[in-house]
């Protein structure tokens, strides 16, 4: 096995390939406090790339309730079973990786799910840990509690599924860094499906073939955002591009939300995959449960998040989540106003950092009529 960096574990791990970087590497920010569950994003997955035969259980975009909820069931828990408890040093994990922690003749610590895992999409959806008894006052974090977790594939920088596949069928484009089958030398052996930690790897059995997330590469090659992205109502989603932090950009969105103000956080950084879906965690959720989910910086992610309303910088590249279907490499903020920029300075969208408010008086003294709200 070769040796590759992981800045996410903060040190050197085993992989069975040598490192190899994209030109660009394609990364998302999900912000968790936005979502509401809707499932619009799941929606518009499925009617574009998942309604044919034997893609009836595929969802390469699901959102699901923690704690409780999951896609196929215990997707997570049961790879955290299989892995012992892993600790961190500061920011460094001293624990095995899925690469490092599997058993002889295995490429990676992994499972494969049954048909009856993927039997429940919705399950534990508004499900809470404990029950509210009478007299209980509201605090924070809720002794009741839950949160969304939309996911896709996170096209990893060291992909499991692409380590584990016998054909070489899956592969990393070096363009974008988007991880795709080659349906052409895919012979349907399920490696890929167990091998991924996220479980975000479908075996077709209508084609033989396995069939992911391909981040809507032919939007991405327009410069466009997903699909998911684009019609998100709650607004959680920034799709672009990420430097590694030696390289990082302040300019650069998903660069600023990441590496320099380290408010979005990996999912399951110590299976060592180095994903690049980032999510800013939820701020009403007990630390110890998201430091096991998104790695030591949660607390740091939180306070910081905390304080975007008295951050103009921060509170304004949030309010350019969803603000355009155009993937914007760049943003500046420029007294009230924020704008996106793309590659060739043009710009996007401007939003301000504060939404004009208007107060009506109750009675219209024009058409002698008193102004009620509808339910």
């Amino acid at each position: 096995m070769a040796r590759v960096y992981n800045w996410q574990i903060g040190r050197e791990m085993s992989y069975w390939y040598p490192e190899s970087r994209p030109k660009k590497q394609f990364a998302a920010v999900f912000d968790t406090n936005k979502c509401i569950a809707c499932q619009t994003c799941t929606l518009a997955c499925k009617t574009t790339w998942t309604s044919g035969k034997g893609q009836e259980y595929m969802l390469w975009n699901n959102v699901e309730t923690k704690p409780y909820g999951s896609y196929p069931l215990a997707w997570d828990l049961k790879l955290l079973d299989m892995l012992d408890a892993g600790k961190w040093a500061g920011s460094t994990y001293q624990g095995q990786t899925i690469f490092e922690s599997a058993a002889a003749g295995e490429r990676v610590a992994s499972w494969r799910p049954s048909d009856d895992d993927y039997a429940y999409p919705n399950v534990g959806e508004d499900d809470c840990a404990n029950q509210i008894d009478g007299g209980a006052s509201f605090s924070l974090p809720h002794m009741a509690w839950f949160y969304y977790l939309a996911r896709i594939c996170n096209h990893c920088t060291y992909p499991a599924c692409l380590a584990s596949c016998p054909r070489g069928s899956i592969y990393k484009r070096p363009e974008d860094g988007i991880v795709l089958v080659d349906q052409g030398r895919c012979r349907g052996y399920q490696e890929c499906v167990k091998g991924c930690p996220y479980k975000k790897v479908y075996f077709n059995p209508m084609t033989g073939t396995s069939e992911k997330c391909i981040g809507c590469f032919p939007k991405m090659e327009q410069g466009l955002q997903p699909q998911c992205f684009v019609n998100c109502i709650g607004k959680i989603r920034m799709a672009g591009y990420l430097s590694t932090p030696d390289q990082a950009r302040p300019d650069n969105p998903l660069d600023y939300l990441v590496h320099v103000r380290k408010v979005a956080l990996p999912l399951y950084p110590q299976f060592g995959l180095e994903p690049n879906v980032y999510y800013i965690p939820p701020i009403h959720v007990p630390p110890m449960f998201l430091r096991q989910m998104f790695g030591p910086g949660v607390d740091a992610a939180i306070k910081t998040y905390r304080n975007a309303a008295n951050d103009d910088d921060l509170a304004g590249l949030l309010g350019l989540f969803g603000s355009t279907e155009q993937v914007m490499t760049r943003w500046v903020r420029r007294g009230s106003e924020v704008a996106g920029v793309d590659d060739r300075g043009t710009t996007l969208v401007r939003v301000p950092l504060k939404e004009p408010v208007v107060e009506r008086a109750g009675f219209d003294r024009v058409y002698q009529i008193m102004r009620t709200n509808c339910p």
